[in-house]
């Protein structure tokens, strides 16, 4: 949610977000795609085109269903990519859309100071 909240305009943001959770089985495999592998400026606004090639070559190779590629935002984290056209993609469960609004306290523009603790 944060990777695409960083890109909304807060004066603009949509209304037809949906949210879908997705149970994924231990066993299916995952390729995870390391830091160290990634262009020196991957995190960089935009983002460099190698980073939609990696995407595109997961799917043209179709070898595993799972892509974990690290956050912009917190490269200790991981973004799941999962691909429909994979053979094992059946077996993820899917549930059902619910909508997705962002609380409005993250469209603040000034920060909240809040008073320090006195010891």
């Amino acid at each position: 949610m944060l990777e695409y909240f960083v890109h909304l305009d807060p004066d603009d943001s949509p209304e037809d977000l949906a949210l879908v959770f997705a149970d994924i089985p231990d066993e299916l495999i995952r390729e995870q795609v390391e830091v160290s592998k990634l262009p020196k400026n991957w995190r960089e606004i935009p983002a460099p085109p190698e980073l939609a090639q990696i995407g595109d070559e997961f799917a043209r190779r179709g070898e595993c269903p799972i892509l974990l590629v690290p956050s912009a935002l917190a490269a200790s984290e991981n973004n799941w990519l999962i691909n429909p056209l994979h053979t094992d993609f059946k077996k993820i469960l899917m549930h059902p859309a619910g909508p997705l609004s962002y609380d409005p306290r993250m469209f603040r523009r000034s920060p909240v100071r809040r008073p320090h603790s006195r010891k």
